[in-house]
């Protein structure tokens, strides 16, 4: 099991980035999908989540209204399009599968992570 994320980087206070999360080694589309983040110094955050068919999704009010979660079972890939970004964005961004159950999410696996830096 592989999950590669890319994307992040240093962005100024406003603009957009683009993360994407490579999936191997599992049936992809049989899972919900979560980006979780954890900020410098604090604990880990669940961003947003979707169902394994993209109908459902979830996200922290941190976030809603500025982050849009998408998947394309045919790539294998999660996305997680981030606009008008704040320095409390700021974290290392990793995505996890989290199960076939929505309401018990289990976070198996995980990827590396990827740094987003949003600064001036």
């Amino acid at each position: 099991v592989q999950l590669v994320e890319s994307g992040g980087g240093l962005v100024q206070p406003g603009g957009s980035l683009r993360l994407s999360c490579a999936a191997s080694g599992f049936t992809f589309s049989s899972y919900h999908m979560t980006w979780v983040r954890q900020a410098p110094g604090k604990g880990l955050e669940l961003v947003s989540s979707i169902t394994n068919g993209a109908s459902t999704t979830s996200y922290a009010d941190s976030v809603k209204g500025r982050f849009t979660i998408s998947r394309d079972n045919a790539k294998n890939t999660l996305y997680l399009q981030m606009n008008s970004l704040k320095p409390e964005d700021t974290a290392v961004y990793y995505c996890a599968s989290s199960g076939t159950n929505w309401y018990i999410p289990q976070y198996d696996y995980w990827g590396q992570g990827t740094q987003v830096t949003v600064s001036s």
